[in-house]
C-alpha cells in the first residue's frame, strides 16, 4: 500500500513538472516569435523558421523602442515565472532566456551599437540576403521572392542609419568603409549568380529592380560614410568596465571580477609562452622560436591543392577520433569543403556554415576555406598561404570540423529543448572548438609531431592575446596601438595580424571567450574526473558535454556535476 502511494505521488510530481515545463516552453515560444525573430528575421531564416524569410527590419528608432518594449515584457514574464516545479532542463532554460533578453537590452540601451556602428547596417543588409540564397531550402523562384522582399527594404535600412548614427568611433567607420566594396560586389555579382536557375521573366524583372535599388543604396551609403560620417567620427569604442562585466554575465554567465579574469588570462599566456619556447628548443636549440615558426609557415600546400589537403585531413581526423573513442560522431557524412563565398573572403580565413537546428530541407554543412585571389602578387599569396601551413591546417580542421564546431552541430539536433537548440554562448561553442585543438594532440593525434604542437601553441597565444586585449582596451587600460603591439610581442603574431585582431577587438569586446571557454572546459573535465574516479571515460565526458547543447559552462557544470561550483 505504501509503495503504491509513493508511486502515485511520483507520477503526480512528474505530471506537474511536465505541465510546468510545457507552460514555460509556451512562454519561450512567445519570446522567439514575438521578439527574437520578429526583430531579427535573418536569424529566424538561419535557424530554419521560414515564415520569417520575407521580413526585414528597418532599425528605425521607433522599431528599436518597440523591440525594447517587447524584451521588457518577456523579461518580466520570465522573471515572474516561478521556477519551482520545473525540471532541471526547464529551470536552466528559464535562466538562458532571461540572460539572452538582458544581454540584448544591454546592447540596445547601454552599449548602443545602433548609434555607433555603421557596419552593423551594411553587414545586416548582405547577411539577410545571404541566408536566403546560400541554402536550397525551397525552389529558387520561391527563395528569390523572399530575397526581393528583403532587398526592397534595404534603402529604408540605410535611411535609419542616417537617422541613428551619432558620433561613431573612427575605427568603426573605417571598418564599415573597408567592408563596403565587398558588399557592393556581393549584390552585383553573387546574388544574381545564386538565382540564375530562375526563368520567370516577370519575377526576374522584379528582382532586377529590387537588386538595382539595393546596389544604389549601398553605393550611396558608402559615399555618405566617406563624406559625412567619417569627418565627424570622434566617438569612443570602449564599452567600459561596468558594461563589460554585465556583458560577460549575460552572454557567458561569468561573474568573475575583471581583475581576477586578467590574472587567469596572464597566467595562461605565460604558460603557453614557456611551452612554445620549450617545444621550439626541442626542435632546434640553435635557432630562435621565431626562426622555427617562419620555417613552419613555409611548409604549406600549393594554393590549388589546399581544398584537397583539407578533405584528406578531415577523413584522418574522423577516423582517429572514432578509433581512439574520443567522442561519438553522430554522422558519417562530412561537411562539404568549398571556397569561401566572395563577399566573406576579406574577413574570413576559414569557417563552418551549418544549417539551423530546425532546418528540414537544406541540411548540408559547408566548411569554407579562403583561397588566394587570382590577381594577387606572389608575395601576398605566400603570406596568405603561410596561414595554411601544415600545423595550422590541422588545428583549423580540428577547430572547425572534427571534433569542434561540426561535431557540436551534429549533436545539437538531439538537445533537450527548443531553448537549448536556439540559445547558447560563445564561451561554449568557441571554447569547445579551441579546447579540441589542444586535446586532440594531447590524445596522440599527430604522433607527437613537435611542429604541430608549435602551431597549436601559436594559435593558443593568439587567443590569449585576444583575452587580455579585449578586457584592457574596453576598460581604458590599453590603447588600440598598444593592443597591436601586445599581439606582436606577447601573442607572437605578425604586425598585420596584430592590426586585424586589434581592429576586431574594438567591436567584439568579449572575444576572450575562446580561452575563457577552453579553461572552463578543462576545469570541468578535471572536476568530472574527480567525481567519476575510476569510472571516468574521456569519450563519456565529451558525449555528456555535447548533449547539453551549447549553453554557458555554468549550466553544463550543474547538469554534469549536480552543483553550482565555480567555473574557473
Amino acid at each position: 500500500m505504501k509503495a503504491s502511494r509513493i508511486l502515485i505521488f511520483s507520477l503526480a510530481t512528474m505530471s506537474f513538472a511536465q505541465t510546468r515545463d510545457a507552460d514555460f516552453a509556451k512562454l519561450a515560444d512567445g519570446y522567439f516569435n514575438d521578439v527574437l525573430f520578429q526583430y531579427d528575421p535573418a536569424q529566424g531564416t538561419a535557424s530554419g523558421f521560414h515564415q520569417y524569410d520575407a521580413l526585414m527590419p528597418t532599425f528605425s528608432r521607433a522599431e528599436i523602442q518597440a523591440e525594447i518594449a517587447g524584451l521588457r515584457k518577456y523579461e518580466t514574464a520570465a522573471q515572474s515565472f516561478d521556477p519551482r516545479g520545473l525540471s532541471p532542463t526547464a529551470t536552466a532554460d528559464r535562466e538562458l532566456v532571461l540572460a539572452q533578453i538582458r544581454g540584448q537590452l544591454l546592447s540596445l540601451e547601454q552599449i548602443r551599437g545602433w548609434e555607433k556602428n555603421p557596419d552593423s547596417y551594411s553587414s545586416y543588409a548582405s547577411s539577410a540576403v545571404f541566408v536566403i540564397m546560400s541554402r536550397s531550402f525551397a525552389p529558387p523562384a520561391e527563395r528569390l521572392k523572399a530575397a526581393i522582399a528583403r532587398e526592397r527594404q534595404i534603402p529604408r535600412l540605410f535611411q535609419s542609419a542616417r537617422e541613428n548614427l551619432n558620433n561613431p568611433p573612427k575605427i568603426y567607420t573605417d571598418i564599415a568603409i573597408e567592408q563596403l566594396p565587398g558588399i557592393v560586389s556581393f549584390f552585383q555579382n553573387d546574388v544574381p549568380a545564386a538565382f540564375k536557375a530562375v526563368t520567370d521573366r516577370q519575377l526576374l524583372a522584379q528582382f532586377k529592380t529590387a537588386n538595382d535599388g539595393a546596389i544604389a543604396a549601398v553605393n550611396a551609403y558608402q559615399s555618405y560614410l566617406k563624406t559625412d560620417v567619417l569627418p565627424r567620427s570622434k566617438g569612443d569604442f570602449r564599452i567600459g568596465a561596468d558594461n563589460y562585466g554585465k556583458k560577460l554575465l549575460y552572454d557567458e554567465m561569468v561573474d568573475t571580477p575583471l581583475d581576477k579574469l586578467l590574472e587567469i588570462g596572464y597566467a595562461n599566456l605565460r604558460l603557453n609562452q614557456a611551452e612554445f619556447k620549450r617545444v621550439a628548443a626541442k626542435i632546434d636549440p640553435k635557432r630562435t622560436p621565431q626562426q622555427i615558426l617562419e620555417e613552419l609557415e613555409r611548409d604549406h600546400p600549393a594554393p590549388d591543392k589546399l581544398l584537397d589537403t583539407f578533405r584528406g585531413t578531415l577523413g584522418g581526423l574522423r577516423d582517429y577520433i572514432t578509433q581512439h573513442r574520443i567522442m561519438t560522431i553522430p554522422s558519417l557524412v562530412p561537411p562539404i569543403v568549398e571556397e569561401t563565398p566572395p563577399f566573406m573572403r576579406a574577413t574570413t580565413f576559414a569557417s563552418m556554415d551549418t544549417p539551423g537546428p530546425f532546418e528540414k530541407v537544406a541540411k548540408e554543412a559547408f566548411f569554407n576555406v579562403t583561397l588566394p585571389e587570382a590577381n594577387w602578387p606572389k608575395q601576398q599569396v605566400e603570406e596568405h598561404m603561410a596561414g595554411f601551413n601544415r600545423g595550422t591546417i590541422i588545428s583549423t580542421a580540428i577547430h572547425e570540423v572534427y571534433g569542434g564546431h561540426y561535431v557540436q552541430f551534429l549533436w545539437l539536433k538531439d538537445a533537450a529543448s527548443k531553448v537549448r537548440k536556439l540559445i547558447g554562448c560563445s564561451s561554449n561553442a568557441e571554447g569547445w572548438a579551441h579546447y579540441n585543438e589542444q586535446m586532440m594532440l594531447d590524445e596522440g593525434y599527430g604522433n607527437g609531431d613537435l611542429k604541430l604542437r608549435l602551431g597549436q601553441l601559436q594559435d593558443a597565444l593568439l587567443r590569449n592575446a585576444r583575452y587580455i586585449v579585449g578586457i584592457q582596451m574596453h576598460t581604458g587600460k590599453m590603447t588600440y596601438e598598444q593592443a597591436i603591439d601586445f599581439f606582436v610581442k606577447e601573442g607572437y603574431q605578425t604586425h598585420a595580424n596584430g592590426e586585424r585582431e586589434s581592429k576586431r577587438g574594438t567591436g567584439d569586446p568579449t572575444y576572450l571567450y575562446y580561452t575563457l571557454g577552453k579553461l572552463e572546459i578543462l576545469k570541468l573535465r578535471e572536476d568530472y574526473k574527480q567525481m567519476k574516479g575510476k569510472q571516468f571515460s574521456l569519450e563519456e565526458f565529451h558525449n555528456s558535454f555535447l548533449k547539453q547543447g551549447f549553453p554557458p559552462i555554468r549550466i553544463v557544470r550543474r547538469a554534469m556535476l549536480g552543483n553550482d561550483s565555480p567555473v574557473l
